[in-house]
């Protein structure tokens, strides 16, 4: 099982649209999209996850796509490089 980051979303991303735009390349497993606490919008990025080949097969086809005229960028989440915090 891999973990998707998916960067430069439009505000009027759904989880719904999302998780479809995705499973036309595997198995969507979890859905993790960051919205604005008062508007309800997307905030530009969410996590996924899907198993190995088909997130690479996701990373391949949709990295540097359009959604809503804006390019995505979808790669790795990389948890080491993960910000934590002050340091």
């Amino acid at each position: 099982m891999l973990t998707l980051m998916v960067r430069g979303l439009p505000s009027s991303m759904t989880e719904s649209s999302l998780e479809k735009l995705f499973a036309t390349h595997g198995r969507v497993f979890g859905l993790t999209l960051s919205k604005d606490l008062f508007s309800g919008q997307c905030k530009g990025f969410a996590q996924l996850k899907m198993e190995g080949h088909e997130a690479r097969a996701a990373i391949s086809a949709l990295d540097g796509s359009t959604q809503d005229g804006k390019p995505i960028r979808v790669g790795l989440h990389d948890e080491k490089h993960q910000r934590r915090g002050r340091r």
